[in-house]
């Protein structure tokens, strides 16, 4: 059996503004990662602060976790994959910040606008995933 798929092409205004999306999320994230895997001070008062201790080993494996989940959202032919990874892992951030107790729209939810980046902007660029996940008016 044989399918023939037609795609049309996803009209420049959004798939530019898709792809402003993603780069502001792999810049971020990248940067994110970058200053676990050093670490940076911060960090590891932080990962102290949600009850996870200061340990540099476990701020290096977050750091390269967050990396390699970016990396693989930044190439097109694994994004979807990266996009699944990356919200597994701020989905975890979510539930590490309720379970703290952390401000709500500043920090727990953070996340949630971090991942609602990731597939906006995946999905504005993806024809595929347009038709995958369709809004309709």
């Amino acid at each position: 059996m044989t399918t023939i798929t037609e795609t049309t092409p996803v009209p420049n205004p959004a798939r530019w503004t898709g792809r402003i999306l993603s780069a502001l999320v792999i810049v971020f994230l990248m940067f994110d990662g970058a200053i676990k895997l050093v670490p940076w001070p911060i960090v590891t008062e932080t990962m102290d602060r949600m009850g996870y201790g200061s340990s540099e080993t476990m701020a290096r494996s977050l750091g390269l976790i967050t990396i390699v989940c970016t990396v693989l959202y930044s190439i097109p032919p694994t994004s979807i994959l990266g996009a699944i990874l990356l919200t597994g892992y701020l989905g975890g951030a979510m539930a590490s910040h309720v379970r703290i107790g952390s401000p709500l729209f500043t920090h727990t939810l953070f996340g949630l606008y971090l991942g609602l980046m990731v597939w906006g902007g995946l999905w504005l660029r993806d024809r595929n995933l347009q038709t995958l996940i369709p809004f309709r008016r």
